[in-house]
């Protein structure tokens, strides 16, 4: 069949369409003016901006991306620095790592935070449905446990990273992923790394039932309630709905929250994500089953506010609340 030929059967508006061949295309044809946001920043093992970018050898290990912070004359030449496993968004379906929105705040958290950043590939929906990305991502937690054992090598891992201080932080559905993950570490012997703590970002949480903040809040060019819809739709396991598990961590067809090794979190929300109501849901729902877990809003900012470039740029209050959120997130990390 030729590319002529083939006809649209599904698409998410601006990012995602499927043909009746089964393939996908997601190159993206969302507003113009945008699409530098989604423009792929090649690695680049010299410093920029205090800041280097490996794409680890697929043959080495997961298919990884590392933001390095440079080493500066004041610092110990010795010091070993957290390591923040960081699991991207775009509701299971879309996104890469090597997006210009990722390298942007992702640089700027290993700068500010003195952290090495390894951001996971990950398997996208529809080609490969959920568990494929947690799956991936577990993958790569335990490729970090063998750097720890000295069963492989990375060099810059090994001779800079911290494996006694191993976080994950995940965007909107890689929040989503950093729960699910954060739960199958809790079940396996990754020592001597140790996961310190959990941080997800806007998570995707939800019900097939609307909360009434998806009614009420305000859509964004990013995310619609039809998004949400025909993402999720596509992600889960096929004949889910929204009540899985992996969207519904709280709900009666998931595992026991109280039941579950998950160490410290820290809860990020914006105030006016459509998740909002879900996700304080799940919040209140890990507290009482007495995990530590802190909660850290975003007042008046709407979901993954930080990774819109074009925003934090022009927008005084954007880029105070994002300059703030990571602030939070690196007081975290150096807690624990």
């Amino acid at each position: 069949m030729t590319i002529q030929e083939r006809k649209v059967v599904d698409e998410v508006s601006g990012w995602l369409r499927i043909f009746d061949d089964g393939s996908v295309d997601r190159t993206f044809f969302g507003p113009p003016e945008a699409k530098f946001m989604v423009d792929p920043v090649p690695a680049h093992e010299d410093f920029v901006n205090g800041v280097a970018v490996r794409d680890v050898d697929p043959k080495m290990g997961p298919r990884v991306r590392i933001y390095m912070p440079e080493t500066l004359p004041e610092d110990d030449p010795n010091e070993k620095l957290p390591i923040v496993a960081h699991f991207i968004g775009g509701g299971f379906c879309v996104s890469q790592v090597d997006w210009f929105m990722y390298y942007a705040v992702y640089t700027q958290l290993a700068r500010m935070g003195r952290v090495i950043v390894v951001s996971v590939y990950l398997p996208l929906a529809p080609e490969n449905r959920l568990p494929a990305a947690i799956d991936d991502g577990l993958s790569a937690l335990l490729w970090l446990s063998s750097l720890a054992r000295s069963q492989a090598h990375e060099s810059w891992l090994t001779k800079k990273g911290d494996f006694g201080r191993v976080f994950l932080i995940g965007d909107s559905s890689g929040g989503n992923l950093v729960h699910e993950i954060g739960v199958r570490a809790g079940k396996t012997d990754l020592s001597p790394l140790k996961l310190s703590g959990l941080i997800p970002v806007h998570p995707g949480i939800a019900r097939a039932t609307r909360s009434r903040s998806e009614l009420e809040m305000p859509q964004t060019p990013f995310l619609t309630l039809d998004m949400v819809d025909k993402l999720l739709s596509l992600g889960l396991p096929i004949g889910s709905t929204k009540d899985h598990p992996i969207t519904c961590p709280m709900g009666p067809t998931a595992p026991s929250l109280s039941g579950l090794h998950l160490p410290p979190i820290m809860f990020c929300v914006a105030d006016q994500d459509l998740f909002i109501d879900t996700q304080m849901e799940f919040y209140e729902s890990l507290k009482d089953a007495g995990k530590k877990v802190e909660l850290f809003v975003s007042n008046n900012m709407t979901h993954t506010f930080y990774l819109n470039k074009m925003a934090v740029d022009h927008d005084p209050e954007i880029k105070v609340q994002t300059e703030t959120l990571f602030q939070a997130i690196i007081n975290f990390i150096r807690k624990h």
